[in-house]
């Protein structure tokens, strides 16, 4: 094709088709966020220590007059210093990807799964991804959000087995344990905290969740059945796929062993995350001692196992990348103090409204604040003390606030870029941000419509 024809290609290009590159997109919201620091005027709420934790005080919010204008430069400044901050998830991500790389290299984790999905059948797909989805939605149920980023590539290998691109795996993934955190009955990050500021007791109301989330994981599979395993998607060049007929992979004595190794590992980080407290540093350090364990029990030397755990963090930077350039939008906030302000704002919207649309209109506020405020327990920290006296305002009950503040919260994680979570689970399945909008935006609308259903139901009866 001649240059002339390549441009002309390229102009007759649908417009969704035409989507930045994922850096491009994160520097363009950064330089609105910039512009939205002359718009919005600095302030904030008083805060007292309750219970060992920071709380808003509810009706103390104020005006700052002393707060200066941030300089073109500082929007550059705020880039190095997104990247410290996000630190957490860069690190995690390239210790992650590692680990994968020498499980794959070892043909362990694919012999596995070639031999689970040949005993199933591959002409069982839509019962693959259908289970794969729920048990991926389990663990976000049960387990969180950021504790199951390295549980992403081994979705990606399934969809591989079944004839089935990286997004799709990632979809089932991303979106099941994505799902399963944001409307989780017993979410101790969200819920327990939010019930705590309510003087609710602690995971009431969990039937209503329940519902919501079993209901919305089964519109989740039939999505991905019925629509991403359509899309276009063009794998990366070196993506490892399965490598052979799935009648022909056997389990040796060795994959067993380094399965266990890993299992093993696994069930260490569930442990020390629900009895020690563990989060990401602990996390991608017992990820780091599984991977060197793995690399011993397959005999690799030690600059082996640093050679495999470079190549595999290199696959991933890119991803890893993005993960720091979205957490400076955070600190542009930040420095202009004007997050209170917003939650000021948006907070004062839901008063007034029918008490039948308050609990969508709440859930809509949430999803708005959770782009400046990402943190499922921060936000509840913010927002609760403010929201609570709202509810009692209009009619609402308390525990239909929480569960709209949990569709709001919980659900826009999967389109934030301000969730570092969600990057660095994007960053391992190899899948860009600006493929995963494609993908997955048709399908929040949806997911919001069917939690606002649940949300009127909740209304009328009761809840």
């Amino acid at each position: 094709m001649s240059t002339h024809q390549e441009a002309l290609s390229q102009r007759k290009k649908k417009w969704y088709r035409t989507v930045p590159d994922p850096m491009v997109l994160i520097f363009m919201i950064l330089l609105a966020t910039y512009a939205l620091t002359f718009v919005v005027p600095a302030g904030e709420y008083q805060r007292i220590e309750e219970n060992g934790r920071t709380q808003v005080v509810s009706g103390s919010f104020e005006y700052l007059n002393d707060v200066g204008p941030i300089s073109p430069f500082d929007i550059f400044v705020a880039v190095p210093r997104g990247l410290n901050e996000a630190s957490l998830y860069l690190f995690i991500v390239f210790i992650a990807g590692g680990l994968f790389h020498i499980l794959q290299r070892t043909g362990a984790l694919e012999n596995a799964i070639g031999v689970a999905v040949n005993r199933v059948g591959v002409e069982r797909r839509n019962l693959i991804i259908t289970v794969g989805t729920f048990i991926y939605g389990f663990f976000g149920v049960a387990v969180g959000f950021e504790n199951n980023i390295a549980l992403v590539p081994i979705a990606v290998l399934i969809a591989g087995a079944i004839g089935c691109s990286s997004l799709v795996g990632t979809t089932m993934a991303v979106g099941g344990i994505g799902i399963g955190f944001a409307l989780s009955p017993i979410n101790p990050y969200t819920v327990g905290v939010a019930q705590g500021i309510a003087d609710l007791p602690t995971f009431s109301g969990a039937w209503l969740r329940t519902l919501m989330v079993i209901s919305s994981l089964a519109l989740l599979s039939l999505y991905i059945c019925k629509w991403v395993v359509k899309m276009d998607f063009e794998e990366p060049d070196d993506s490892k796929m399965m490598s052979k007929a799935l009648h022909e992979y056997r389990l040796s004595q060795r994959d067993k062993l380094t399965l266990a190794v890993f299992v093993l590992g696994l069930a260490a980080m569930l442990v020390g995350v629900f009895t020690r407290g563990w989060y990401i540093n602990e996390i991608a350090g017992m990820f780091l001692l599984i991977a060197i364990v793995i690399g011993i029990v397959n005999r690799l030397s030690a600059n082996e196992i640093v050679r495999q755990m470079m190549e595999g963090a290199s696959k991933v930077t890119p991803g890893a990348l993005v993960i720091g350039l979205a957490a400076s939008i955070q600190v542009l906030l930040d420095q202009a103090q004007i997050i209170d302000t917003i939650v000021h704002a948006l907070s004062g919207l839901i008063q007034g409204i029918p008490g039948t649309l308050s609990a969508i209109m709440a859930s809509v506020v949430q999803g708005a604040i959770n782009l400046f405020v990402p943190s499922g327990s921060g936000q509840a920290l913010v927002t609760m003390p403010i929201l609570i006296p709202v509810a009692d305002l209009v009619g609402m009950s308390r525990q239909l606030m929480i569960t709209a503040f949990q569709v709001g919260d919980g659900l826009t994680n999967l389109i934030v870029p301000t969730s570092g979570g969600t990057l660095a689970m994007l960053a391992l399945g190899r899948v860009s941000y600006e493929k995963w909008l494609k993908a997955i935006l048709p399908f929040m609308v949806l997911v919001y419509m069917l939690a606002w259903v649940g949300l009127v139901i909740g209304h009328y009866v009761g809840y």
